[in-house]
Formats: C-alpha cells, sequence, structure tokens
C-alpha cells in the first residue's frame, strides 16, 4: 500500500438530500428531467439517493442524480 493504514481511507458520498427528498414525493409522475447531456421525459418509476429511473415507452432509463440539472413535472 502506499503507506495508509485501511482506517485513514475515507469515502466521501457525494448527492443532494434535498433533491433525493423532493423526487421522492412524486414517484409515478410524468416529468422532464434536464441533465447535462439532454433533456428526459418520461415517467418517474424509482428514486435512490444517486440515481433516478424514468420510463420511456417501458424502456427504464437511469439517470444519475449528479447529472441532474432541473426536474419538472410534465
Amino acid at each position: 500500500m502506499n503507506g495508509q493504514s485501511p482506517q485513514s481511507i475515507q469515502f466521501t458520498t457525494l448527492y443532494d438530500p434535498y433533491v433525493y427528498q423532493t423526487l421522492s414525493t412524486i414517484i409515478g409522475t410524468n416529468i422532464v428531467v434536464q441533465t447535462t447531456q439532454n433533456s428526459v421525459q418520461g415517467k418517474l418509476t424509482t428514486v435512490m439517493p444517486d440515481h433516478i429511473v424514468v420510463e420511456i415507452n417501458q424502456t427504464p432509463f437511469f439517470i444519475r442524480t449528479q447529472q441532474i440539472i432541473w426536474v419538472s413535472p410534465s
């Protein structure tokens, strides 16, 4: 190893608890999600701290929470 003991290694989880909590209240509704790459419109089916799942034509799209710019009901 590089001189670090296993106790000195730390992991950091980056997620916004407010986004997670807010999106959890609208599961099952149709939304528009603007990501850093494009926008996605479909049904919000799953919300996790690090990603959401938007279903479009019965196909799930997994979107990392860190890539979300904004979300709006559609």
